[in-house]
């Protein structure tokens, strides 16, 4: 688990990073703890929750690629 553990620590670095380029924080934004504790599951993102001028700013970045 040791080198998924570093991989999604590393995606998770990425994207608050690319998140806060675009003026985007994503307060929930983290590890999932049950997919993280779960045997065969590699761990997930958790993206989490968000206001309404989040999920804006977020669709109007991604429309931008």
């Amino acid at each position: 688990m040791g080198k998924e553990l570093t991989e999604v620590e590393s995606a998770l670095t990425e994207l608050r990073e690319a998140l806060a380029r675009a003026g985007i924080i994503l307060p929930s934004l983290g590890l999932d703890p049950v997919s993280y504790a779960h045997r065969t599951m590699p761990p997930l993102v958790e993206l989490g929750r968000c206001n309404t001028d989040t999920a804006r700013r977020l669709a109007k970045a991604l429309g931008e690629r």
